[in-house]
């Protein structure tokens, strides 16, 4: 048994069932902090993912597991157009590799964050998951390109801290589509994000120069 305490994000304990390699969460409500008394290993948290799909699940640094509900089915919709149009691009291009909302990144302080849409070049994943065996797991670099979509249920403070922390970790750019407050952020390295209102299209740069993404159905 792994010994544990979950909280609300009242402050309330929650219980819930973690057992060894059937790490669960049954009948407990979301979203929830999960504070461990030592951070899961690759493995063991890679089974908890699992053993929860459908979530949306993240770490920080100091072991704690969020578990969050997924997305609504308009939220859905659009992160399939996102990762399909990137993917259509990408793979005319043939210079890099698409990740959608599944995709789980770890860092080596054991920190996990999961991006709506992320590219990475061949050469970085080459080098960070170039055996077969590697690409089972976390991925354990960040992409050069990182895009999130927020939710309704999503506060856009939220959002935008994670867009931070995507740039902080070493993404080259960064795109966070909100279309509750219809506009569009664009990051980059050491610049404050510019700010879009209802933009036609997003226009790729950098490691994505020469993407373009049609914004229509985004703001509907």
């Amino acid at each position: 048994m792994t010994a544990a305490s979950l909280v609300s994000p009242a402050g309330e304990p929650v219980s819930a069932e973690l057992d060894g390699s059937d790490v669960t969460l049954r009948d407990v409500p979301l979203p929830v902090t999960i504070r461990l008394a030592r951070p899961l290993s690759d493995e063991e948290l890679f089974a908890f993912c699992a053993a929860n799909e459908g979530l949306e699940i993240e770490s920080d640094a100091d072991g704690s597991i969020t578990v969050m509900t997924p997305g609504g089915s308009d939220t859905s919709r659009l992160n399939q157009i996102l990762g399909a149009e990137l993917l259509v691009w990408a793979r005319k291009m043939g210079n890099g590799v698409v990740f959608g909302p599944d995709l789980g990144v770890r860092f080596a302080d054991t920190t996990l964050r999961a991006p709506d849409a992320a590219w990475l070049s061949n050469e970085r994943w080459k080098s960070a998951c170039g055996r077969a065996k590697k690409r089972k797991g976390f991925l354990p670099i960040c992409p050069e390109f990182v895009a999130e979509l927020r939710s309704p249920s999503d506060r856009a403070s939220k959002v935008e801290a994670k867009m931070e922390f995507w740039m902080a970790r070493g993404a080259h750019l960064g795109w966070l589509i909100d279309p509750e407050r219809k506009l569009a952020m664009i990051y980059r390295p050491d610049r404050e994000p510019e700010t879009l209102l209802r933009p036609e299209f997003l226009e790729g740069e950098g490691p994505i120069s020469g993407f373009r993404l049609a914004m229509q159905d985004f703001w509907a």
